[in-house]
This record gives structure tokens, sequence and C-alpha cells, in this order.
């Protein structure tokens, strides 16, 4: 198994290093190559998967050697070690990213047919699996971290792809920025740990706070560390406040969001959460959860007004993120698990199927000449159905998971996470965090039929424009069909009404805490027992609010009893805020981006005026002092030596007159200074 796994990681780098390489060279620029490996690698994760649950079902297999060794590590080094783990919450990961990245290259070949960097582009796909298959594997917090920040590199370049347009760059280079600050929080976490324990694996870590060896012997270090990784997690999941980037990252090709934004780079940060919750205390779940519940209701708030496609998923996005996160953060750790299996199937389907929709409306608006119209605009859109009967119902079918309706995938999952939430406000007095749950539901259900609806119900506007509109090729459509099939109960549970009854409940139990008992959350049994018990009453509203949700949508949007228009006006500000994402965009362009401008231009100013008038004053003293130091050198010093000079000569001349060579005078001189002399001393 740990052979497999290490080829399952290698297999995705070897295909980014072929293409990126000899691509242009291959035949079809080596697309067939690239979806091979990846059919490979899915294949393999699914026997891993199969294996480790049936033959090994609760052990852990790890594989680790070192890496790099500072001194000697029994007397006070360290070594770095790097290695691969495997239990239940690997393989199902890694199954996971597997499917979605291995559809998303197959609907790709029909997609990005004819681009110019096409060979490229599936390199990129490449390499962005293998990062975040090392991510999946890693049995230590150093090699997380790296492949974490590799999955930032290939995320910035499949989002700026296209970085001839402006706007691409542009969000490549938000997502990349806006990561790294909660990459930075990330990074101090884990070096917190690392400082106190002297290693990187999960193992050593998790060992020794379950020994009672808290870092620092503090319990707030601890509840620190745990927040700080989980800032990691804020920017790849986009979660408040760091949840801007998603939606620009719509600017990337479309099978590129259903990639980035189902199960692969967004769910790392759930997936983060999961590995780490053992250790994790009580006020740092609290933490997660509150920023779960936020992010959810705001992102969902959000979809409810906008008209781009792709723009209403990516905050659907964010919003199922933060459902995910707050079910991590309440303890409902294997129904939020959950759900970021069930919505890496639905969501990459709903992207996929907009992919295919906007594919279609392209190229029957280019075959008309029309350049202008916006192909992703839902009021561009409307009478699809007849169209593309494929992508309709499989797109339904997707709608009606992320609804939460009976017999859908989304369904199971989010019953289990309002139950969760239910059961722990019961527990813990935090009633704000199910409430939040329920609204998010209703508000997920009326903007996502409210999308379907205004797509592919009704009639186009023009429809002379899209008469030659049809369905997409079979590339594009086979992926649609299978993960319509994954969106169904049957994979998950027999029970249509409980997960907790199915294979996956079984394989992914809740871990329990490593923490001292006063800093957990309710224990794993009274949590389970509250579930219980509150399952029916969660179930039963859970699907009330869900068709008041959708029949909101019908009545407005099929029936047309009241306008979108009407509804625009009464809500006023309300409305406009949701429209205009609630200023967040604005908000940080005034503090962070424009309070920077002022910051530099304060520096600035105190750069030219006061430290450059510091040297400008001090050289012109200095020049001052120069010119007195001149006169002083000239007059002073060169006429003291000037004046020696002429003194010399002075009495150079005297004394060359005393020289006269003849004997007499020189006895004369004798006498005359004795008797100067005898008179003297007399």
């Amino acid at each position: 198994m740990l052979q497999l796994s290490l080829l399952i990681l290698l297999i995705p780098f070897a295909g980014f290093l072929i293409l990126i390489f000899f691509g242009k060279r291959l035949p079809r620029q080596g697309d067939w190559l690239g979806t091979s490996f990846l059919g490979i690698t899915l294949l393999m994760s699914v026997f891993l998967l199969i294996s480790k649950i049936a033959s090994i079902p609760g052990d852990t297999l790890s594989y680790s050697f070192s890496w790099v060794i500072i001194g000697n590590p029994d007397a006070g080094g360290f070594s770095v070690d790097l290695g691969v783990m495997i239990d239940n919450l690997t393989v199902v990961m890694l199954v996971v990213v597997m499917l979605v990245s291995f559809l998303v290259h197959l609907f790709s070949i029909g997609y990005m047919k004819d681009d110019p960097r096409y060979s490229r582009y599936f390199s990129y796909l490449g390499l962005f699996t293998f990062s975040m298959t090392g991510i999946v594997l890693t049995d230590n917090l150093l090699m997380m971290y790296i492949f974490w920040e590799l999955v930032g590199i290939s995320s910035y370049l499949l989002i700026g792809f296209w970085y001839e347009k402006k706007s691409a760059s542009n969000a490549a280079n938000k997502a990349f920025i806006v990561n790294r600050i909660g990459d930075a929080g990330m990074f101090i976490g884990i070096m917190i740990l690392f400082i106190h324990f002297s290693t990187f694996s999960f193992d050593a870590i998790f060992s020794g706070i379950q020994a009672g060896d808290l870092p620092f012997q503090s319990t707030a270090w601890l509840t620190a560390a745990g927040i700080l990784i989980f800032c990691g997690a804020v920017g790849k999941s986009a979660q408040f406040p760091l949840h801007v980037w998603l939606p620009d990252a719509m600017e990337g090709p479309t099978p590129v969001s259903a990639l980035i934004h189902a199960a692969t780079m967004v769910a790392a940060g759930g997936y983060l959460i999961a590995r780490m919750f053992p250790i994790l205390t009580a006020e740092a779940l609290l933490v997660i959860a509150y920023i779960g519940a936020i992010t959810a209701l705001i992102a969902a708030t959000i979809a409810l007004t906008q008209h781009d496609i792709k723009k209403i998923l990516a905050y659907s996005t964010i919003s199922q993120l933060g459902y995910m996160v707050m079910a991590l953060g309440v303890g409902a750790f294997t129904a939020g698990f959950m759900h970021l299996v069930t919505h890496a199937a639905f969501k990459a389907g709903l992207f996929l199927g907009a992919g295919s929709v906007i594919f279609a409306m392209h190229h029957a608006l280019h075959q008309k000449h029309d350049h202008k119209t916006d192909a992703q605009d839902l009021r561009n859109m409307g009478g699809l159905k007849s169209r593309m009967p494929l992508t309709y119902w499989t797109f339904l079918i997707f709608t009606l998971a992320i609804s939460g309706v009976p017999l859908t995938s989304g369904f199971l999952s989010k019953d289990e996470i309002l139950a969760g939430t239910l059961a722990f406000s019961s527990l813990n007095g935090h009633y704000l965090l199910p409430v939040i749950g329920f609204v998010v539901a209703g508000l997920t259900a009326f903007y996502m039929f409210r999308l379907f609806i205004l797509t592919f119900h009704g009639k186009h506007a023009d429809e002379s424009r899209v008469s030659d509109l049809k369905e997409s090729p079979f590339t594009m459509t086979i992926p649609l069909m299978i993960l319509a099939g994954l969106s169904t109960f049957v994979f998950y549970s027999f029970n249509p009404f409980a997960a907790s009854g199915g294979w996956f409940f079984s394989a992914i139990e809740r871990p329990l805490s490593l923490v001292p008992e006063a800093l957990q959350p309710a224990s794993a049994e009274v949590f389970a027992q509250a579930v219980s018990a509150l399952h029916t009453p969660a179930l039963i509203l859970s699907i009330i609010i869900a068709g008041a949700g959708i029949f909101g949508a019908v009545w407005v949007y099929q029936w047309k009893k009241t306008s979108a228009v009407q509804i625009s006006e009464k809500f006023g500000a309300l409305y406009r805020g949701s429209f205009n994402k609630w200023y967040f965009d604005e908000m940080y362009q005034a503090v962070f981006i424009n309070g920077t401008f002022i910051i530099t231009k304060v520096l600035r100013w105190f750069d030219e005026t006061i430290v450059d008038g510091i040297v400008n004053g001090a050289a012109y003293v200095f020049e001052r002092f120069s010119v007195v130091n001149r006169w002083f050198d000239e007059h002073i010093i060169d006429g003291l030596v000037n004046l020696t000079a002429l003194g010399t000569g002075v009495l150079g001349k005297v004394l060359r007159k005393l020289q006269t060579g003849k004997i007499q005078h020189y006895l004369a001189f004798v006498v005359l200074g004795m008797l100067v002399f005898y008179f003297i001393i007399i």
C-alpha cells in the first residue's frame, strides 16, 4: 500500500514533467497522456481505498526517512523527516482528489480544444494534482506545508492561465497574495509546535500532547497553535475574512474552477482541520465553528443577487466550505468530512455543467458573430432545457443535492451537520450556530434554483441568437453523468435518510481528542447521543426549509408571481449590499491597499523631509566647516609654513654673509664671541 501511494504521488508529477518539456511534440499535444496518467492513479486510489477499509480498517500505515539531520538527535539536535501516512481519512480524500482531477482532465479535452497553450494547460493540471496528493499523503507538518505552497503556485498558474487578460492576471495575483496571509499564520503555528517538540511528525506531536506535554506547558499556546494553523485553512478554503480571492478566481478556465473550487484546493483547508482535529482545544474549535458559520452566511447572502453563473457557484462554494468548517468546529467530524466528499461531486458537476452551458453559448453566439454578449450572464440565458438535455438533467441532480433534497448525497451530509449544530448548541448553549445553519440551507436552495430556472427554463430573450445552440460533446457530458450518479445517496448509505448507518460513517469516525479533558469539548460519546436524539427534528426542519427555499425561487422566477425588480426595490440597501458583495473588496481597497499607499507616502515624506533633511543639513554644516577649514589652512597653517620658510631664508642670507672664507674674519668672530660670553658671565 505504501509503495502504491508513492506511485499515486509521483505519476502526476511525471506527467507534468513530460508535458511541460515535450507536450507540443506529442500527438494531440499530450492531452491523452495526462488524462491516462490520472485515470491510472484513480484506479490505484480506488484499489487503495477498498484494500485499506476492507483489510485493515482501523490501522494507520506509515513510512518515513530522515531528510536533514541537524546535530546529534540524541544530544539536543534534531532530524527533519519526510514520509507518507495511510489511514481511512487519507484514502477517502485521495479518491476524491483523483476522481475530480481525472474528470476535469477528460472534460478539458473538449472545453480547451484549440487553445494555443493546450499542452501547458494539461501540464499545470498535473502539477496541481501532484501538489494536492502530497498534502493528502504526508505524515508531517513540514511536508504538508511544502506541498501547501506548491498548491498555491500551481493554482496561481491555472487561475492566470489566460494571463493576456488583465482581469485573469489580477485574479491570480490576488489569490496568491491573500493565501500568503493565511499561510503566514499557518507557518507560525507549525513553528510553535516544532520549537517545543523538535519534530514535525503528526504521530510524535500527537503522542506528546496525549501524554500531557503541551507547548511550553501552556494551554493558551496549544490553543494559539491550533488557531494559527487554522489560518492556513482560512486562506485556502476562502473563509472569512480571506474569502475575497475565490470569486475573482473565476477568471481561470471553467474546468479549473471545478478543480480548484470542488474537491482540491479549497477542500485542503477542511482536510487540514480534520487532520489536526485531535489536538484542537475547545476554544480553538469554537473559533473555527463561528468563522465557518459567518462565512457560510455571508457568502449565501451574496450569491442571492449575482448574475454571473460562475460567480454564483463561487459564492456557493465559499458558503458550503463554511458549512464544512462549522461542522468540524462543533465536533460533527464525520458529517463535516462527509460534506467535503459529497460537495466535491455535486459542486464539480455544477461547475462542469456551467462550463458546458458557457461552451455552448460561446459557440452559438460566435456563429452569429456576436462577440459582445456575456455568455456567463444568467440574463442572457433561458430556455436551454430542450437544447441541452443531458446538461439539464445532470445539472438538476446537482442542484437538488446542494439544496439538501432527500435521496441525494447532499441531503445526507447536510442533515448530519445540522443535527450536529443542534447537538452542540444543546450541550454548550451556542444557539446562533444552528440558526445560521438552517438559514443558510434555505438560502442555498433559493439561489441555486434561481440559477437553475434562469438558465434552463423559460424562453431566451432573443431566440435567434441561440438557434444554433446544441449539447456539448461526450467528452464533456460523460463527466457530468458520472458526477450526477455520485451525487445520489446510494454511494454513501443505503438508508436515504440516515448517513450514520452507511460505510462512510463507519470508516471515518471522529478521532479521540488528545488534549487534556479540561480543554476538550463534549466527549464523542455524549455528542453522538445528542446528535442521535436531535436527528429526526433536524431532518424534518431541514426538509421544510429546503422546500421553502425552492418554492420561493419557483414563485419568483418560474411562476413570476413577484418580480426580481420588486424584490430589489423592497429590500433596497440590503439588496445593494448583497449585489456589491457587502463591499468587502472596497473596504480592503480603502483600508489595506490605500492604507498601504498612505503609509508609503508618509514614509516617503519622512525620508525626503526628515532623513534627507538631516543628511542635507549635515552636508551643509560640513561644507561650511570645510570652507572655514580651508581658510585656516590657507592663511594660518600655510602662513606659518611660509613665514618659517621666509625666516629661514633671511637667516640663511645673514649666515651666508658671515661665511667669507677668510681665516682672519673667523678669528675676529671667535674673539668677539669670547668677549660677549665673558661680559655675559661677569
